[in-house]
């Protein structure tokens, strides 16, 4: 049989099921990855499952979210995490070292290798020829301790490249076009694997930008073939013995199949406040802007900067526009001073800011009430830039290079000038001072955990009740993000390890009395939520199902979900339920309560679920898509319990 690069991967690392699209397959994992936002609560999933030592090829921990130290709960729990890392024998990335993909990608991966990481946009890493999906961090840290991922078998969605890029098109423009053609949810239930001839113009960082918001399509995963590029990437990383061939076999077929020509893209932009709302930037020209923002893990490359510091080099951004340059890497950046290109930034008026995530997860850099900021980050989702009333917009460096200058939002095209060719630098900087690697197990079992004041343990979640009678907290529409169920940014990610603290902020933005409203009828009875289509977009913070669930949510009803979110409520023992008559959603309301019986029989022996409305005579026909894996898990409370079973089962 001929194979494309994902189902080569996949059979590669296939422990259970068969590789029937829909069905649930078990996945080997070789790397994992974790972030400081994620990262505190898998390292104390790990402590709570008694893990000894890592179990996979290579396991990283990245601090590149929480940098900014404005009393001790940061720099605590980087801490906690170093000692973790330490204690469970996984790399440990310090602050400042840069953010987690980009860096992943230059240490760490691997042509043909599986990677999980407890961030949305571990995808990016497809970009090397591996198989790299976000999860949600209890997810990750079962994986840490070697056991198997489980996903739904994908459709491989094959995109052939042709043609190459124009002058002033990069490759954010690529990704934009995809999602201008498909929304946020035309990925779901599907890896996008490129191929054809157009890659041969697409260097590694570029296939990285275009991996990386496969996750704003709803994407299980990019993969991209490992090939000559990807040889010469791990060459300059000093790491050229990394890298083996991987290519489609010739013939090999895909579930879908679409083409993208190269040459025929335009500057693109995704005006607020989804990433799917995409306009050519001609058709908004001239809107003023505040904020002109360069880096983020959708954005990462060399030359990405370096292109932004040529369109403004010997001349100055406009008056009133904030130039902000956050880089990705500590290496990247010590290319770009050693290249000049960051003299050039600062002498045009750009405002440098240390390799982190920052204001792309909302810790700093918020644009002011009221006013536009231009972004290369990958998200645009109401508040996440940090300002709740934000108005954020996504486009390629170019575009937001030439806004800069104008003051207003500018087709690159029309700037008079030279397109600029950027030299790569000739001996790429290769920096590991800042990435400790593992201990021995020897000495990983000297090391003890340091829990600074801000951690608190995950407290004892009940079995699922076999019956229930719940109110409707929440009413929602289309498209909530878990950004919107549950903020990152400064005030908000600090709590991480403290979920009574974080769970205060729970769907704040959407309605300020939720948690009140929650923490009234928590202990009582429990409340449901309603949603509509793409519920739970966005992040793979599992804060946003943990932190609901803590607050009694009991039961989720929506159209449909979001893949890692939908998993993450299994995981911590939401039940997350979809309507069978789409129309029987226009039937609740907020403040309806919600009437189940025996619950632990229908969801044990079936996939449908009825539910009343108390007092409205109303019935719904309810139903999930619980393996019987995750049934007999939705039972006995979540993830949690069933492997604290098992393990006394088996002790």
């Amino acid at each position: 049989m001929k194979l494309n690069v994902t189902q080569k991967l996949i059979k590669d690392h296939l422990v259970s099921g068969d590789m029937t699209p829909g069905e649930e397959i078990g996945l080997k994992i070789d790397q994992t990855l974790t972030q400081d936002a994620t990262g505190t609560m898998v390292m104390l999933e790990l402590e709570a499952m008694g893990l000894d030592y890592a179990k996979t090829e290579a396991s990283a921990q990245y601090v590149d979210h929480n940098l900014i130290q404005v009393d001790n709960k940061n720099p605590d729990d980087h801490l906690f995490l170093q000692s973790a890392t330490r204690r469970f024998g996984l790399y440990y990335s310090r602050p400042g070292n840069g953010v987690s993909h980009p860096v992943h990608m230059q240490r760490l991966a691997k042509p043909g290798k599986t990677l999980l990481g407890s961030d949305s946009h571990t995808c990016a890493n497809g970009c090397m020829g591996m198989l790299a999906m976000g999860a949600g961090g209890i997810d990750v840290a079962m994986a840490i301790a070697g056991e198997p991922f489980y996903v739904k078998m994908p459709k491989v969605w094959g995109i052939k490249l042709t043609g190459e890029l124009p002058d002033w098109v990069g490759a954010k423009d690529v990704i934009l076009e995809l999602l201008r053609r498909h929304d946020v949810k035309g990925g779901v239930g599907r890896v996008i694997e490129y191929y054809g001839p157009g890659l041969k113009s697409l260097d590694a960082m570029d296939r990285h930008v275009i991996a990386n918001m496969g996750a704003e399509l709803g994407a299980t995963g990019t993969v991209f073939p490992s090939d000559e590029e990807v040889k010469r990437f791990l060459k300059e990383q000093d790491r050229e013995e990394d890298w083996i061939k991987l290519h489609a076999d010739k013939g090999a077929a895909y579930d879908i199949e679409e083409e993208i020509n190269l040459s025929e893209i335009e500057p693109l932009i995704a005006k607020p406040s989804s990433p799917g709302n995409v306009v050519p930037v001609k058709d908004i020209a001239g809107e003023s802007i505040y904020q002109s923002y360069i880096g983020s893990s959708a954005q990462p490359g060399f030359n990405d900067f370096a292109m932004t510091a040529e369109i403004v080099k010997d001349k100055k951004i406009a008056e009133g526009v904030s130039l902000d340059i956050n880089p990705t890497s500590r290496q990247m950046l010590t290319d770009l001073v050693q290249e000049g290109h960051i003299a050039s930034l600062l002498q045009a008026g750009a405002r440098l800011h240390q390799a982190g995530c920052n204001g792309c997860i909302g810790m700093g850099q918020a644009p002011a009430t009221g006013r536009n900021s231009l972004r290369t980050t990958p998200r645009n989702f109401p508040g996440r830039s940090g300002t709740k009333e934000d108005s954020v917009f996504l486009c390629g460096p170019e575009t937001a290079a030439a806004s800069a200058l104008k003051g207003e939002i500018t087709d690159p095209r029309t700037l008079e000038m030279k397109y600029p060719k950027i030299k790569d630098p000739k001996k790429p900087t290769v920096d590991d001072q800042l990435l400790d690697k593992p201990l021995s197990k020897e000495e990983a079992r000297n090391v003890e955990l340091y829990k600074g004041p801000n951690i608190a343990s995950i407290p004892e979640m009940d079995k699922l009740p076999d019956e229930l009678e719940v109110p409707i907290l929440l009413k929602m529409d289309d498209n909530i993000s878990t950004d919107e169920i549950l903020a990152g940014g400064a005030r908000v990610l600090p709590f991480r390890s403290n979920l009574p603290e974080i769970s205060k902020f729970t769907f704040e933005i959407i309605d300020e009395s939720y948690y009140d409203r929650a923490m009234d009828v928590r202990d009582q009875s429990g409340h449901a939520i309603v949603g509509g289509h793409n519920y739970g977009q966005g992040s793979s913070r599992e804060h946003a199902a943990l932190a609901p669930r803590y607050l009694g949510l009991r039961v989720a009803v929506v159209k449909d979900f979001a893949r890692i979110h939908w998993q993450n409520l299994v995981n911590f023992g939401v039940l997350p339920l979809t309507f069978k008559v789409e129309e029987d959603f226009n039937k609740l309301e907020q403040g309806d309560v919600l009437q189940f019986k025996n619950l632990q029989q229908n969801v044990k022996e079936g996939n449908d679920i009825m539910a009343t409305v108390k007092g409205k005579g109303v019935e719904l026909e309810l139903t999930h898509a619980l393996s019987s894996r995750q049934k007999d898990m939705m039972i006995k409370g979540g993830l949690i319990n069933w492997v604290r079973e098992r393990q006394n089962t088996n002790a």
